[in-house]
């Protein structure tokens, strides 16, 4: 009886241990597949947060324009009988430039003009004729009417003669010229532009809640494409006196000086107008950011926990201030020196292996350039 309880335990102590070394067993197996369904480590790029200086700054869309320019033409017709200046040359004020025929013109004003010294001699001999009573005091009158009159028909013959003479109101550069000798001109037909070119105006909008923050002398800064990397300086010469009621947005006028004539009227130009102190924020690429309606965030590239190997990803929430070219200040939620995703964000979730690739740069140009491909 005694052997055969001792063989029974043995039998159940065997199946008790059969039985633990396959939950054992069965949990390693598990555990091994689970880890081999583990999520690939995820290619992306990174960058260190830096810290760098921010100057705030308006910036707006212009044009140039010279402060003294104009379209010349004639408020007369007529035939061009001789041009005076050559296209692309500066000229004096004053400066003649262009002369329609005017023959006849000027045979009509010889015509009036001996007329008017016609009455001037017979003024003159009637007041001698009066002083002796051999006529009355009313052909006298009579005279001084007639010469009166027949001067300021000479007068209107002459005005009439210099409007058929074009003349550079003001000194400046000379355009391409529009018309030929021998080409008829109506009134009005524009026949070259003229620019002063010493200084020029950029007339530009700014929306109503800035215009606090700049003044009339205050430094403004331009940018054009045709010069890049270089700025002009210029000033804060003028405010509109009202506010335009469909985009309240008010114009503003700034003034150049163009001593080596580079910039031409009509030019685009993109205006920076400093304003404010500077400040020292935490700057990212703009394509760090994931932008959301619930919050901005970005990935950090963080140490695994104990057992891990490598960097792992971790999502923070971040609070974005301005932005400029590239880049984006960043309020708060990162700190300097942290390692921030820049790429690759769209297949990470918080915990996600990473694998760093920094062989393409990310753009992080604070004042970026198009580039012609």
């Amino acid at each position: 009886m005694l052997k055969r309880m001792i063989i029974m335990l043995g039998v159940v102590a065997a199946v008790f241990a059969a039985l633990s070394w396959f939950v054992n067993f069965r949990a390693g197996m598990i555990s091994k597949v689970l880890a081999s369904l583990a999520d690939p480590p995820q290619t992306v790029s990174t960058t260190a947060a830096a810290v760098s200086d921010w100057q705030p700054k308006l910036t707006a869309v212009g044009s140039f324009r010279a402060v003294n320019g104009a379209d010349l033409s004639l408020q007369l017709a007529g035939i061009v009988d001789t041009i005076h200046f050559e296209s692309g040359k500066d000229v004096a004020a004053g400066e003649v430039l262009l002369d329609l025929h005017k023959e006849d013109d000027v045979a009509k004003l010889q015509s009036l003009q001996a007329t008017a010294d016609g009455f001037a001699i017979t003024l003159k001999r009637d007041e001698g004729q009066l002083k002796i009573n051999a006529v009355s005091q009313a052909t006298v009158d009579a005279d001084v009417v007639n010469r009166r009159n027949a001067l300021a028909l000479v007068d209107q013959q002459q005005a009439l003669v210099d409007q058929k003479t074009l003349k550079a109101p003001f000194a400046g550069r000379i355009g391409v010229r529009q018309v030929d000798v021998g080409q008829y001109l109506t009134a009005g037909t524009t026949i070259v532009t003229l620019q002063a070119l010493d200084r020029l105006y950029v007339d530009f909008t700014l929306p109503q809640q800035v215009v606090d923050q700049v003044a009339v002398g205050q430094a403004v800064n331009a940018r054009l494409d045709a010069f890049p990397g270089r700025t002009f300086k210029g000033v804060v010469q003028a405010f509109n006196s009202k506010v335009d009621q469909t985009s309240r947005n008010v114009q503003v006028r700034a003034i150049f000086d163009n001593a080596e004539r580079k910039l031409l009227p009509g030019m685009f130009v993109l205006i920076d107008i400093e304003t404010g102190k500077a400040a020292r924020y935490v700057t990212l690429p703009q394509t760090a950011v994931v932008y959301n309606p619930y919050g901005n965030s970005v990935y950090l590239a963080v140490k695994g926990d104990a057992g891990k190997d490598g960097l792992v990803a971790h999502q923070t929430f971040i609070k974005t201030g301005a932005t400029r070219g590239d880049q984006v200040a960043v309020l708060s939620g990162v700190e300097q020196g942290a390692t921030v995703v820049t790429a690759g964000q769209i297949k990470l979730r918080n915990g996600t292996l990473l694998k760093v690739d920094n062989s393409i740069p990310v753009a992080n140009d604070a004042n970026p350039t198009p580039v012609d491909q």
